[in-house]
């Protein structure tokens, strides 16, 4: 979901974390094939701030955005979970899956959402699940559900700019952060959250990298461009790119090849602003004698504070 203009958001009063618990709500892996984008907002004010008094959020975004790596996984389908057990109580599905531009705000007033559904799980508990594929909607108004049944599928409709399930979680109408139920930012992890198995929490990381021969344009990585495996001894570049989610300002990518011969390239890029995504491409042109045969390996991590906070490795051949 994008930055827009709404109420400040209210968070409910502290809720007792036995009260009620979550299930994962999205059948994909944290850290490889899906990631958590952006949390509930905590600052009151006009700034944003997630529970970990970090950046992963925006102004009175009133959920937690289960990203997936790209448009491919979409594509492929991926599950949207029942977090809990408890009886749906509304739906709406027929939304086309297309990536929110401001030209289609009035196409979509008050339906930001896009396809989605609410279940009541009692005792004021609600949860909200949003953006899901068109048509795949299996759930209907008045049904009963497990905790794990499937809902639908993940989409990119509404007002959406990546392919992401949003979940929202409210007690007796007040938006609560599961990830903090007492309502209050610590500026750490939570002792006690609403997960029956709490994932783990990463600030920024690396959703995927990979080597090409060529500049790659950003908008062909999120759609899932691969890696490139092999290289000949005559191809013109010799790169790789790297796409990270929650980079801020001060952070740095340092990033390393090393060939049969020894390093090819060494290289620190300071990241200039915070931003929800980032991308990154560097790479040596061919030398006169062309390319060394053998294994291309690279080590591409995302640096703060001195410390790496995630790395990723990958390999190619020159054949």
């Amino acid at each position: 979901m994008i930055k827009r203009a709404i109420a400040l958001i209210s968070l409910a009063a502290p809720a007792v974390a036995s009260d009620f618990s979550l299930q994962w709500p999205i059948d994909c892996t944290l850290g490889d094939t899906c990631y958590i984008q952006q949390f509930v907002d905590h600052d009151p004010n006009a700034s944003a701030s997630d529970f970990a008094c970090g950046p992963l959020t925006y102004d009175t975004h009133k959920g937690t955005d289960f990203a997936l790596n790209d448009l491919s996984i979409m594509e492929a389908g991926v599950d949207v979970l029942a977090a809990a057990p408890g009886r749906v109580v509304a739906t709406r599905d027929g939304m086309e899956d297309v990536i929110y531009t401001p030209d289609r705000a009035a196409q979509i007033e008050g339906r930001d959402c896009g396809n989605g559904l609410v279940i009541d799980h009692g005792s004021g508990w609600r949860t909200q699940y949003c953006h899901l594929k068109q048509g795949s909607v299996i759930v209907k108004k008045g049904q009963r559900v497990d905790a794990g049944a499937v809902l639908g599928e993940v989409g990119l409709s509404g007002r959406t700019q990546f392919p992401h399930l949003h979940v929202t979680l409210r007690k007796n109408d007040q938006v609560v952060d599961p990830f903090a139920p007492e309502g209050r930012r610590i500026c750490g992890l939570q002792e006690k959250t609403l997960w029956a198995e709490a994932p783990v929490f990463q600030n920024g990381g690396i959703i995927r990298a990979g080597f090409a021969d060529a500049p790659p344009a950003y908008d062909a990585i999120k759609a899932g461009q691969q890696s490139l495996t092999v290289f000949t001894p005559q191809s013109d570049v010799l790169a790789v790119w790297v796409h990270s989610f929650g980079a801020q300002a001060g952070d740095s990518y340092r990033i390393e090849i090393i060939g049969p011969d020894g390093a090819v390239l060494q290289k620190d890029a300071e990241q200039s602003r915070t931003q929800a995504q980032s991308f990154r491409f560097v790479g040596k042109r061919r030398p006169p004698d062309g390319w060394a045969s053998g294994v291309y390996s690279a080590t591409l991590s995302l640096i703060r504070d001195g410390v790496a906070i995630d790395t990723a490795q990958i390999t190619a051949t020159v054949e």
